[in-house]
Formats: C-alpha cells, structure tokens, sequence
C-alpha cells in the first residue's frame, strides 16, 4: 500500500508528512540557537589582524579582526557562505582570494577580494569546480585544480591575477590532483594525487622541467596528506603511512633524495602540518583518540615539545604569522564553539582573539562526552575488537535515559568531540543520551581498521551497530526499549542500513543526505568523485559486486522497516544526489511505513544556511518527542 502524503513549499523548503511545528518547540530551542564560531582563515601581513570566517546574518562571511577581542569588520556579504581566504603574499594584505559556491552544488569558483577598494573579481570560469588555490611564495602566481578539462579530472591551473598573462595548465592527467606547498624558490610543487583516503600519493611537479616526479613510485596503498617545503633547506617535510599505521612525519632531503622518520614511534595521525616563515619552527597536531594535540619541532635537531594549556578539542586551521613566532589556530571544544586563538613561540603564552556567541547558554551547563570502548562480533590477536565511542550523558535525572545513536558520514571520517548547541538541547531538553561510535572504516585509528569495511565488508560496520545496541542494553541508566539512530551522508547510509538489521530493537531513524542505492548513486554523483567512491564502495560495472551492492542498499531493504523515519536532503547535492532520498521515501511508502520529508532547495552536502537548520532542528526534535520519548 502506497502511503500518499501532501506536499508544503514554505520558501526554499519542501516538507512531506511534517506537521506544523509547535510553538514550545521553537521557543525551547531559541536559547540554543544564537550561539556562533569563529575560524581563523589567514594572517593580514600588512598591518597586525587576521581573517576569519563567521556567521553573519544567515551564512558565514570573512571578517577582519585587527587585534585580541577587538570589533568584527565584515568584509563579505554575499547569500551564499564562504568558509576560507587565503592572503596574497607581497600585496601588503590587502589582497585575498576566496571561494564561493551556489546553493550548495560545490562548484567552488574563486574571487580575488581588494580589501583597500572594497571590491573582487572571478578568476576562474564561472561554471567547473575549481578549488584548492595556493599563491606562490612571491604572490606574482596562483596554483589551483578544476575540473574544467573533462569534468572529471581535478587537474592544476597556473593563474597570474592582475596580470595580462593568460592561465596555465600544468598538465592534464586522470584523478584528482591538488598542491600543498611551493618551494622556497617557486620553482617546484608539492602535489597529492587523491585515489582514495588509503592511496593519495606524494609528487613533485618541477615547474621548470614541467615534470611529475614521485615519492614513491613503487608503493601501492599508501597514503600521504600533508607537505610543506622547508624555507632553510631542501627538506620537504610531510605525512606518510608508508611504514605505520598512521601519517608519521617525514623529511625528504630533495638534494640527496634520503627520506626519514622524524618520529617513528607516535601511534596516532598527524592531521597538520605549519612551518614558521624562518623554517625554524614546525608546528603539527596529533589526533589522540578523538582530540587535537598541539607540538612544535625545531627543525634544527628535530626536538618537540607539546605546547600545553591548550583546552582539549579540535585544532585546526593551523598557520605562522608572516613576520613573527606568532601561529593561530582555531579550536572548538565539546563545550565553547570554536575561537581563534594566537599562540607565541617566545612567550609560550596562548591568547584568546575571538569571543563567540554562546546566546543564553552558560559553559557551566553544558555536557562533555566521556569515551568508552564496547565489544563487538570479532576478534584481534585472539581478543574480541573494541569500538570506540562518544558517550554524552544527560545531566537531568530520570531512571533510565533513551538513546540516539548518532553515525558519522564519510565513511572514512571520525566523530570527535565538537560543541554542537544541538546535541546539547537533547541532552538537557530532551534528556536523551546519545552515543557516537566510530565504527571499523573510520579514521584515525590505523590503516588496517581504516579498511575494515572495503567493498564486500561493508555491512561489517553495521553489525558494529548491532552492538552497540547489545552493549546499550547492558546499560542499567541507558532505555533500551527507546533507541533512534541518525546520520549524515555515509552515516545516512548506515541509518536505513541499521533501520533494516535492527527494525525491531529501534524505535525511529533519521537520515541525512543519505545514500539508499549503491548502484544509482555510483551512477548520479558528480562525475569527478565517481572514480574515488568506487575504491570505497566496490565497482558496480563488476557483475558480481554489482550484485553484492544491490543486496546490501537500503532500497533492496526497506520492506523490512516499518518503523518510522525521517529523511532529508539538499536538492543541489552533488555527492549524494537528491533522487537517492526520493527513492528510499518512494520503497518505504509504498510499504506502507511511515516517513517525513525535507528538501531544501538552496541547499547541498548538509544545510548550512542558518534558517534552514533552524526549521531541520525544529523538525528532528518534534520527531524525536513524539516517536523516541512517547510511550
């Protein structure tokens, strides 16, 4: 039986099943809705300030920030966010260039900004994805990759803005190339081919020669990431998991070609790299289960130390001031949204720039999670394997607590502890435990585990699910009779995929720019990621992993749900196109199960705009309330 439902347009907005949202809920979740971030983008070089991205009226725009906790001066306004700059070196910082989108379809274009004139003008073609810029050491050039050619390879493009000098390209070859450093003389770059999270190899393109030289010319399945050319030497200094589990860091001496392994036994990834403008200091941080930790190395004999007083969290966005020992970063805790913050080489002291909104939410109040680490079905050198999980406990009493289970996407991501004003409403509004688990496929825990749900072993992270849910029943304080899960993108996946196992043992699902048909969206995302999905996922044009696929969709599936379900979904989505949320929503109809609908049309990958999360908060709380906490 094919459940019909009626279709409301409220804006750029669609819904399907949704009722009107009650008044308590929009005034209950109006104190957790104000709070902003801020994200350092880049030094200004002429004068002291920096650049950062926060969120202005409905979207992210760039700010300048002249000194620590100074007035924002807003310097984009545009419909559409814009999440990162990168200044112009020799133009005294008053030149940047960014990237802008439309509506979330990722066809990144990018902009020269005059900060003197007030004015920008696009540099790339309007139409392609182009992304990735790096200006030249000298400022006279930038480096970027489009897919102009084919729109399907991620090729590099020499560009000279305000010169009359037409664009180069620097070659054309299949996959998905990008540059991460110039050397100190312009002449070479640094460039990672991106075959998958477990290939991404290391070249060197030599500008002059106009030639590609690899770093490891004979390895397979090895991933290197980072790169950055020393400015006192010849050194490359980069990540690699050539002989590790995880990105170790590594110098290779360009004028003898010896590569080594400057920390060898650190059992964690490296996750970035910035070295001081004198070549002296090279900051990186490590990804210790879940949080960043920050080093500096002198790159004269190769001693670290970790800079402390540093809160736990998330670092990112690491970069040396252009004239000083100054580095910035950004850093979110499960507590406080992301600031900038400016630590000093010579003081050790660590200075606050940025003061984000909270709105009328006090830091005293709000939830960090503890990790825990739960068995699942299989085994490790004869023990049984671990999970590792994210556990936010409610801070209101109640004898038991019901559960959402939350999925991160990727798959080859890794839920870390980050403040979420929404995570926190269900905690202390709701008083609804929730869980997040980094399944085996994840990152940051070994190239082995990494790989752990290739291809044929797919649903292997499902069944991890399936034990979280026995350990969840282990749990006296935890309701195992009220467990919804939710996700984004691959973690949409692993929603309807959990919905179908365990339909018995949940009680509802939420799923997010899912994907519901392996086959169908290897067919429709965007033609330049195809390549990098079907290294993951297995390669429909194969027959009998054609099959497989087909077996493990959600689709093949969904008459085994008769749960309730929410989906949702951008319409201009190019990784998970938006006919992957309308054929789930089309099979579990038709089954005569129930399910909620949300499409916006201004959106892509997840909804950035502030309106159109505000109305998906709104939405998830009000089918939390009436299918996870109503008996």
């Amino acid at each position: 039986m094919t459940v019909k439902m009626e279709k409301r347009k409220m804006g750029n907005l669609v819904t399907e099943g949704i009722p009107e949202i009650p008044l308590k809920v929009k005034e209950r979740l109006e104190e957790y809705r104000n709070t902003k971030e801020a994200q350092f983008l880049d030094w200004l070089d002429r004068e002291e300030g920096l650049l950062i991205s926060t969120r202005s009226e409905d979207s992210a725009q760039i700010h300048a920030v002249r000194r620590p906790g100074a007035a924002l001066q807003q310097l984009t306004f545009f419909a559409e966010p814009i999440v990162n700059a990168k200044v112009r070196p020799q133009s005294s910082g008053n030149q940047f260039i960014f990237s802008k989108d439309k509506g979330g379809d990722e066809a990144f274009q990018l902009y020269l900004f005059d900060i003197d004139q007030n004015s920008y003008q696009l540099l790339t073609d309007g139409e392609s994805k182009s992304d990735y810029p790096l200006w030249s050491n000298q400022g006279n050039c930038l480096v970027y990759t489009t897919t102009a050619d084919n729109g399907v390879d991620m090729n590099p493009v020499l560009c000279f803005p305000g010169e009359e000098k037409e664009d180069r390209i620097l070659f054309k070859k299949e996959g998905y190339w990008y540059p991460l450093s110039w050397s100190k003389d312009d002449r070479f770059l640094a460039m990672i081919r991106y075959i998958s999270i477990e290939d991404s190899q290391l070249y060197i393109y030599d500008l002059q020669e106009e030639k590609l030289i690899a770093a490891y010319p004979d390895q397979e399945q090895i991933s290197c990431r980072h790169a950055i050319w020393s400015t006192r030497s010849n050194c490359l200094f980069y990540t690699c998991n050539v002989s590790s589990q995880f990105l170790q860091l590594y110098c290779w001496d360009w004028s003898t070609g010896e590569r080594k392994a400057l920390l060898p036994d650190l059992q964690w990834d490296i996750e970035s790299l910035s070295l001081s403008r004198d070549g002296v200091s090279l900051a990186f941080t490590v990804n210790e289960e879940g949080y960043s930790s920050l080093y500096v190395m002198d790159t004269g004999d190769y001693s670290v130390s970790r800079v402390e007083d540093v809160p736990a969290g998330l670092i990112s966005g690491l970069n040396w001031h252009p004239q000083n020992g100054q580095l910035a970063f950004s850093l979110n805790t499960a507590t406080a949204p992301s600031d900038v913050f400016v630590w000093d080489v010579t003081t050790k002291e660590l200075q606050q720039w940025t003061y984000s909104e909270m709105g009328d939410l006090s830091s005293d109040r709000l939830v960090a999670p503890r990790l825990i680490n739960y068995p699942t079905f299989d085994e490790v050198n004869g023990k049984p394997r671990t999970i590792s999980a994210f556990y936010f406990k409610p801070p209101v009493q109640r004898e038991s607590y019901p559960v959402l289970v939350y999925i991160h996407g990727g798959p080859e991501s890794q839920f870390r502890p980050f403040f979420s004003p929404v995570f926190q409403f269900y905690l202390q509004e709701l008083g609804v435990a929730i869980i997040a688990p980094n399944v085996r496929g994840s990152s940051g825990y070994g190239k082995a585990f990494l790989a752990l749900d290739n291809g044929y072993k797919r649903e292997d992270s499902v069944h991890d699910i399936g034990k979280l849910i026995d350990w969840i029943e282990d749990q006296e304080e935890l309701d195992h009779e009220r467990i919804a899960v939710m996700g984004g993108s691959y973690g949409g996946y692993m929603v309807l995929a959990s919905m179908a196992h365990f339909n018995h043992r949940l009680r509802c699902g939420i799923d997010i720019v899912g994907i519901s048909n392996f086959i169908t969206f290897l067919k429709n995302t965007k033609s330049y990621r195809r390549r990098l999905r079907r290294v993951e996922y297995g390669d429909e044009r194969d027959p009998k992993m054609r099959q497989h696929l087909e077996k493990i969709s959600p689709t093949t599936n969904a008459h085994k749900i008769n749960k309730p379900i929410f989906i949702v979904q951008g319409q201009n989505d190019p990784r998970v196109p938006a006919s992957e949320a309308e054929q789930m929503l089309d099979a579990i109809r038709n089954n005569g199960g129930e399910a909620w609908y949300l499409l916006a049309k201004d959106e892509g990958h997840g909804f950035k705009k502030k309106r159109n999360r505000d109305y998906f908060t709104q939405t998830v709380i009000m089918f939390l309330q009436r299918y996870l906490l109503e008996l």
